[in-house]
């Protein structure tokens, strides 16, 4: 990192009074790099603003689905008018859609107004893009242009520009060995890579020194961290074990990596988040295998089961994959049969998208595009039917709130129970940081309403 700070340094003796911007789309994992993109603009002496008529417009992307490509491309499509604005802005590719070859192509041919690009394995490489970008005077040439980091190193002390101070995100892990037949991710991110454990929990115990309340541990699949000896359970119980009021989250867990230790670690203690994200994808063990999901539906409820028996009042919450290639009326059905079996509090449910260069691209695909409509709408009828339930339950019961900020509703304030569900309440903005008791006095499919107690 000491060549970038010297990049960062020279950058920013050229740029005094320039302003920057860092669009963002996709998961957690791509906020996080954003404020470490944010954090080193920063550094090289940007100033951050949410303007399109920024001198320098980041662009961190998804490439999960079709359609968050789709819309990054047409966001960037509309910055040749604001460069015309602003003739000395711009515009650089970041995130996952710059590790694709062939969106890396298509950019150079179509979309001129992109100056630099700079994949998931390389955004610490930001202030020596920049700096040969004001030295240049514009577009970067092909061998420069398209910034992979082939040794898939981890840059440890970069700086953060963090956008709440109650709440952080850690990234724990980078990367994904386990080539699910249907994802991208371990094409744009590249394989696992997991950061030292000391360092991991030196960024936590800095936190919370800081004020922080609510730490999010971040991985692609956070279960098979490994740090010499040091598993996930092992990261999870020292990362919850500081002095402090705090909450630890973690996401995203593979069903396949996910252990008994690490549930006997959440049940005994009270500062881990009660509440675990555990992506089925499909209820069919057919369906399972050619996701190349590597486990089967009797072990996927076993691990249910066993996690229920020693944390009762978790929140399970999955991933749903309807109209994978081959999926007929019948392996929709187990789904169905699978969610009514486990009752999810929450699910987040997808159509089948395909991602170029994946296996599943080429497993041949039957089924109409109405059928796969109309089992989706069956798919979400059943699981909304269930959180509601779920939610109507706790209302009259006491839950303990960290407030953490202002809500979407007609409410005041939202927050997040000690099971990662949100609740509206009116009260003062004073209040945003803190954890407060809440008395739940009314429920919806997707969120609960209470007063402070």
């Amino acid at each position: 990192m000491q060549y970038q700070r010297e990049c960062s340094a020279r950058v920013r003796a050229m740029c005094e009074g320039y302003t920057a911007y860092v669009d963002t789309y996709g998961c957690q994992q791509n906020e996080a790099d954003s404020e470490c993109m944010r954090g080193m603009l920063a550094e090289m002496g940007y100033t951050l603003t949410d303007s399109e008529l920024a001198d320098l417009i980041v662009v961190n992307t998804c490439a999960i689905r079709e359609h968050a490509e789709l819309r990054a491309l047409g966001n960037i499509g509309h910055l040749v008018h604001t460069k015309r604005k602003n003739p000395r802005q711009r515009v650089i590719l970041a995130g996952c859609m710059a590790a694709e070859q062939a969106v890396r192509e298509k950019v150079k041919r179509s979309y001129k107004q992109v100056d630099a690009m700079l994949d998931t394995t390389s955004f610490w490489r930001l202030p020596e893009i920049v700096l040969a970008l004001l030295e240049n005077g514009g577009r970067l040439d092909d061998s420069f242009a398209s910034v992979i980091d082939l040794d898939n190193r981890i840059a440890e002390g970069m700086p953060i520009l963090r956008t709440f101070q109650h709440k952080a995100s850690v990234s724990i892990m980078y990367g994904c060995n386990n080539f699910c037949s249907y994802c991208i991710v371990p094409y744009v991110r590249g394989r696992e890579r997991s950061r030292r454990a000391e360092d991991i929990l030196y960024e936590v115990r800095e936190l919370i020194a800081d004020g922080c309340k609510d730490i999010m541990l971040l991985g692609q699949n956070v279960n098979s961290y490994a740090d010499e000896d040091t598993d996930f359970a092992d990261l999870l119980e020292a990362a919850a074990n500081f002095e402090g009021e705090y909450v630890v989250r973690f996401m995203t867990s593979h069903p396949k990596d996910c252990t008994k230790k690490l549930i006997d670690t959440i049940a005994k203690n009270p500062r881990i988040e009660r509440h675990l994200h555990l992506p089925v994808q499909s209820g069919s063990d057919k369906i399972l295998a050619a996701m190349n999901r590597k486990y089967t539906v009797e072990k996927y409820l076993e691990l249910v089961d066993y996690t229920r028996e020693k944390i009762p009042d978790i929140a399970l919450t999955s991933d749903i994959i309807v109209g994978f290639p081959g999926e007929t009326e019948v392996e929709f059905c187990e789904t169905l049969e699978l969610i009514t079996r486990v009752r999810y509090d929450a699910m987040f449910t997808f159509i089948f998208s395909p991602r170029v260069g994946t296996p599943a691209e080429k497993i041949p695909d039957t089924e109409s595009k109405e059928a796969k409509s109309e089992r989706f709408s069956r798919l979400l009828d059943t699981a909304n039917a269930i959180s509601n339930e779920k939610h109507r339950a706790l209302v009259g019961k006491n839950e303990r709130v960290l407030i953490d900020g202002e809500s979407k509703s007609e409410y005041r304030l939202a927050g997040r129970t000690q099971s990662g569900r949100l609740v509206n309440i009116n009260g003062d903005m004073s209040l945003v940081g803190q954890f407060v008791n809440v008395e739940i006095t009314g429920a919806t499919t997707w969120s609960l309403t209470g007063g402070i107690i």
